[in-house]
């Protein structure tokens, strides 16, 4: 089992920035491939970020590229979302989670959630 905790969400004016982290316990986390999440209409929750267990390779959703920036610290058991340029279409409740499965995880694929952080941006 691994736990999940995510923090660093707030409200932020437009063009502002934030960093989420997601803090885990339990099981071996630097074993795990890392996402990011977002609920979206029409959708469960809408793909952000994904981080390989070694953070050797990244990806992101063209709606963030070049905004958001997914890290990890396997010595700390977290990973982290730094999120710039901050738009209003941003706001929403953001998750992370983990997946042992083939890098990139289907969304399906993701073992284990956190329950979310809520990120607001301001207009």
């Amino acid at each position: 089992q691994v736990q999940l905790v995510e923090s660093g969400g707030g409200l932020v004016q437009t063009g502002g920035s934030l960093r989420l982290s997601c803090t885990a316990s339990g099981r071996t986390f630097s074993s795990y491939t890392m996402g990011w999440f977002r609920p979206a209409p029409g959708k469960a929750r809408e793909f952000v970020a994904v981080i390989t267990w070694s953070g050797g390779s990244t990806d992101y959703a063209d709606s963030v590229k070049g905004r958001f920036t997914i890290s990890r610290d396997n010595a700390k058991n977290a990973g982290y979302l730094q999120m710039d340029s901050l738009k209003p279409e941003d706001t929403a409740v953001y998750y992370c989670a983990a997946s042992q499965r083939i890098y990139p995880p289907s969304l399906w694929q993701y073992d284990y959630w956190g329950q979310g952080t809520q990120v607001t941006v301001s207009s």
